[in-house]
């Protein structure tokens, strides 16, 4: 392990890294066991690759834990995982607090189940001091629904007069956005060898790499995080110009 971090530049870290952590009920069932079972496996892995990104100074994990899609999931296994969702966030607040984790939220959470909102805002409040780390999970979230409803808001406030539409611009809109003061991902990954965005940040990884990798979620840990990055840092990352305009 030791080896693979000797092995990333410190001053290109990403700072924003986003995760679609994908493959928990496929690593269950290929184990013989209930979908559930890849549900608490892959909090796991959730602890280990925070504590690992925190470590080599990444300063925002946003880890995709529960889509608008999700809902459509049998009943039993969407209960599990709000159920789920209120114990680990209870269970990991000492931790979290211990190592300096912020824990933030994107996503329509007000439309949660009421224990979950609860357990989910009273733990934000309880970190909100905490300044190594930003841990943001996204849930009950869509990309289209959070695009919508900033065009919606924008829309009412040019409507009322409070904005003018010339004065609509990049800027304008993304402060319209659930990740409003959160930089956009430079890396994006998506576990289980799945090879698409299914909805997730369209706005904001416009120029993240996106980084596949055919591992479980609840098998990803620090080791295929670090892996990530140093395949991140070997790309050249030109956002339009040309390697000689940026002296490569």
């Amino acid at each position: 392990m030791s080896d693979l971090k000797s092995h990333i530049n410190p001053e290109q870290v990403p700072q924003h890294i986003a995760i679609i952590m994908d493959g928990n009920g496929r690593w269950a069932k290929s184990k013989g066991m209930p979908r559930v079972v890849g549900h608490h496996s892959g909090v796991k892995s959730v602890r280990e690759v925070t504590s690992a990104a925190a470590e080599i100074g990444v300063k925002y994990l946003t880890l995709y834990a529960f889509s608008t899609e999700n809902w459509n999931r049998p009943p039993a296994e969407v209960t599990a995982l709000m159920t789920l969702l209120v114990e680990t966030i209870k269970g990991e607040i000492r931790d979290l607090n211990k190592n300096g984790v912020r824990l933030m939220a994107i996503g329509d959470i007000e439309a949660l189940p009421a224990a979950s909102y609860k357990a989910l805002v009273q733990g934000m409040e309880d970190t909100r001091n905490n300044t190594r780390i930003n841990l943001v999970l996204a849930l009950n979230y869509s990309a289209k629904w959070e695009i919508l409803r900033a065009a919606r808001q924008l829309a009412e406030r040019a409507a009322n007069g409070s904005l003018n539409p010339s004065d609509i611009n990049e800027d304008t809109f993304e402060s319209a956005l659930s990740t409003h003061g959160i930089p956009d991902p430079e890396l994006l990954i998506r576990t289980s060898g799945e090879t698409r965005i299914s909805n997730f940040l369209l706005w904001q990884i416009a120029y993240a790499e996106l980084y596949f990798t055919p591992v479980f979620w609840p098998d990803f840990g620090k080791k295929e995080l670090f892996e990530a990055i140093i395949s991140y840092q070997r790309r050249e990352r030109r956002f339009g110009m040309t390697s000689e305009q940026l002296g490569k």
